[in-house]
């Protein structure tokens, strides 16, 4: 990465450092765009280059999940289902769970508990159901276009909303997919 690319990076990672902190401290809905760009040392045009609505300055790691997610099809383990694999990754990358650090779980409170941003981050994880679905295809051998493979994309990327608001989320995620995996007929 050359000099200038460097800086780019740096001066997008300070802002969505900023946010996130502001954020957590007062709230989503209570911070400014302003008070963002000042608390980065940046302008709003500055800014808004870089993240082209609020929202977004929130999941600033946006693309590097995408390839967490298609890495997480493309480098299981042999004899590791797509659904099984597909289900590490919700748990490991979507759910917060007691475990998790300090951080982590204030992040997703504050997404759980904003609207904005629960609507913003499940467009996002469906916004790569495409990828997903393709990845899906080349890994089984299926057609680019599979109905069943878009299909298990949308149902995998859609299975830890499910686990909102229950007592065990975790435990709800797996039940999702084991229907992913097993179908219907095997909750029986």
């Amino acid at each position: 990465m050359g000099r200038r690319e460097r800086k780019k990076a740096a001066t997008r990672q300070a802002i969505a450092d900023a946010a996130l902190r502001l954020f957590l401290e007062r709230g989503y809905d209570d911070v400014g765009i302003r008070e963002i760009a000042d608390a980065a040392d940046v302008s709003t045009t500055t800014l808004f280059k870089h993240f082209p609505v609020k929202e977004a300055l929130v999941f600033d790691e946006d693309a590097a999940q995408e390839t967490l997610l298609l890495t997480a099809v493309r480098d299981r383990p042999r004899g590791r289902s797509i659904p099984a694999a597909l289900r590490e990754h919700a748990l490991r990358h979507r759910m917060a769970s007691a475990d998790s650090d300090a951080r982590f779980t204030a992040f997703a409170d504050l997404v759980n508990t904003t609207p904005a941003l629960r609507d913003y981050v499940q467009n996002m994880w469906l916004r790569h159901s495409s990828a997903l679905a393709r990845a899906i295809a080349e890994e089984s051998g299926r057609p680019a276009d599979d109905p069943a493979c878009a299909a298990l994309a949308h149902f995998a990327l859609e299975a830890p909303r499910a686990a909102h608001g229950h007592d065990h989320p975790r435990q709800v995620v797996i039940r999702a997919f084991e229907l992913l995996e097993n179908g219907w007929d095997s909750l029986a």
